[in-house]
């Protein structure tokens, strides 16, 4: 089951991270469609990827929150942040401020998470996402294990 989240705009918050972050437009992508920023980019829907922020330790990108433009007035938000790099909050900075820049461009904001993803929930939830709806589909056990490692 997935579950998709709209932001409550009245708590959407101001976080910060330890590193230093960077609004980022489409042609900044072009070297990133890479494993480790598959959640923030799809290769196969380039021209769908619109805006990011990332976080850099000196000229290392180590945290990657961008949307697609999945319709003319809503952008979806994906995140990854590489493993050495996790639980410093990171994630939620990048979500928080990636939200505020799509609301300031006249679209809707959203994000989707597995149910079974209780990281990527919480960054919702932190990042001032609330529920909205859900879409139930089938995968095997080995892809949802995946998902938690």
């Amino acid at each position: 089951m997935a579950e998709y989240y709209l932001p409550d705009i009245s708590r959407i918050p101001t976080l910060s991270c330890a590193y230093v972050t960077r609004v980022l437009t489409q042609e900044a992508f072009a070297d990133l469609y890479r494993p480790e920023w598959s959640n923030a980019l799809c290769e196969d829907r380039k021209k769908l990827d619109v805006l990011g922020v990332g976080a850099y330790d000196g000229s290392t990108l180590v945290g990657l929150a961008a949307c697609s433009a999945d319709c003319d007035d809503m952008w979806q938000i994906g995140v990854d942040v590489l493993p050495e790099y996790r639980r410093q909050g990171i994630a939620s900075a990048l979500t928080s401020r990636l939200t505020k820049e799509i609301i300031n461009r006249g679209k809707v904001p959203f994000y989707c998470t597995a149910w079974s993803n209780v990281r990527s929930v919480r960054n919702a939830v932190k990042s001032g996402f609330i529920p909205a709806w859900v879409e139930m589909t089938a995968k095997p056990a080995n892809i949802v294990d995946e998902m938690n490692l």
